[in-house]
């Protein structure tokens, strides 16, 4: 009487394992809703400001897009422009700016790279040392789109 039939204690191993395994995993931070407005209100704010008209991009960890706005008057070729300059700044994990210096340098073989861009105006979300994502603007002069994904940036780390 005192031993476990096969199925049953084969079931409690199994919950046992699925316990020990699901607390040995990290936790990961990723861009909630709520995140993604604010930062967005914050960088439609400073385009307003500025008075530029241009497209808002997020990109998740992985590349995937999240948000993607045209704003009223931006150019139809910075919904293209925006992705990518997102897309790489949270697959380099550094800005956009970053390859558009490398290609000044001379260095043109990274244009075949991944996913690589050479425009300023994207930046990597970071967290806690973290790549969340990238937030990317595009329509106005390049320093400016970068200023304005800053200021998003800066909403979001409560700066």
């Amino acid at each position: 009487m005192g031993r476990m039939s096969i199925p049953v204690a084969a079931a409690a191993l199994c919950i046992f394992a699925s316990v020990i395994t699901a607390a040995d995993l990290p936790t990961k931070k990723y861009l909630t809703l709520a995140a993604i407005k604010q930062m967005v209100a914050a960088a439609e704010a400073e385009a307003q400001k500025r008075n530029v008209h241009v497209t808002i991009c997020v990109v998740d960890d992985s590349l995937n897009l999240l948000f993607l706005e045209k704003g009223d008057g931006a150019p139809l070729n910075t919904l293209q422009f925006a992705q990518k300059k997102a897309r790489h700044a949270a697959f380099y994990k550094s800005p956009s700016k970053s390859g558009a210096d490398q290609v000044k340098s001379g260095q043109v073989e990274a244009l075949s790279f991944p996913e690589f861009f050479p425009n300023q105006g994207g930046l990597p979300i970071l967290v806690d040392g973290q790549i969340l994502g990238g937030i990317a603007v595009s329509g106005a002069p390049s320093e400016v789109d970068e200023a304005i994904a800053q200021v998003a940036l800066d909403t979001l780390k409560g700066s």
